[in-house]
């Protein structure tokens, strides 16, 4: 097991927003965590990466106890989290930002091939190297990040809304890096998604929460009529 998190309380101040959230997600799987706005997806996330202080509850990551660790050690062990908002370090160019995905690594000559492969894979990157990251466009800013949390050689890529507001060709763009990541790189991924239609036709599992419950979990969502109703709009 890649990951599992169990009976995860998280508040803010008196608001509960996380109420005993357990989820697993194994090795080599993209597993979609849905359900409205508020129901609590983001912030079971950030406790997962030392973000967010998890008030009850236990996360193991590959076999190690994270629990209550800072996020900067999170990160070490091999764990990224790409927050929803394109958070872009917008005053520096796009390599600065690459490189900075690196900073916890010291195999300098391994940090510049995968400077290199991040290149390939985001050919649009390569044109706006010298660029600064806050002039991007929306998809090119997402683009960014999500290779800068690839340049810390994660084993586990969690992912928050990253189709947000982006065009319709671009998002496609963006599902197709996710795929790629599975059966290419072999990186587990945990992905948060608005889109309910793409993310259950992405993941192996799935999750909804709701109300800062897991509501309801499975391999085969989509085909479930609570699901279909509530948010693939069947």
């Amino acid at each position: 097991m890649m990951l599992a998190a169990r009976d995860i309380h998280v508040s803010y101040g008196k608001i509960a927003a996380v109420k005993g959230v357990s989820i697993e997600i194994g090795h080599g799987e993209i597993v979609a965590l849905i359900g409205p706005n508020g129901a609590g997806k983001s912030t079971l996330l950030k406790a997962i990466a030392g973000l967010l202080p998890a008030a009850r509850g236990s996360i193991v990551f590959d076999g190690s106890d994270i629990t209550g660790r800072p996020a900067a050690e999170v990160m070490r062990q091999g764990l990224a989290l790409v927050l929803e908002g394109r958070s872009t370090l917008k005053q520096m160019t796009v390599r600065e930002n690459l490189v900075l995905g690196a900073y916890a690594r010291h195999d300098h000559r391994a940090i510049a091939d995968d400077l290199d492969k991040m290149l390939v894979r985001f050919p649009v990157l390569r044109e706006r190297l010298g660029q600064r990251a806050g002039t991007l466009s929306g998809g090119e800013q997402q683009m960014l990040v999500i290779a800068r949390a690839l340049m810390s050689r994660p084993r586990l890529l969690m992912l928050d809304e990253p189709s947000l507001g982006l065009a319709p060709l671009v998002t496609a763009k963006i599902f197709e890096l996710v795929q790629a990541l599975k059966s290419e790189d072999k990186v587990t991924v945990l992905l948060v998604e608005q889109n309910a239609n793409q993310a259950l036709h992405l993941a192996d599992r799935a999750y909804v929460l709701e109300n800062g419950v897991v509501a309801l979990e499975g391999k085969e969502l989509a085909r479930d009529p609570r699901v279909q109703e509530a948010y693939l709009g069947v």
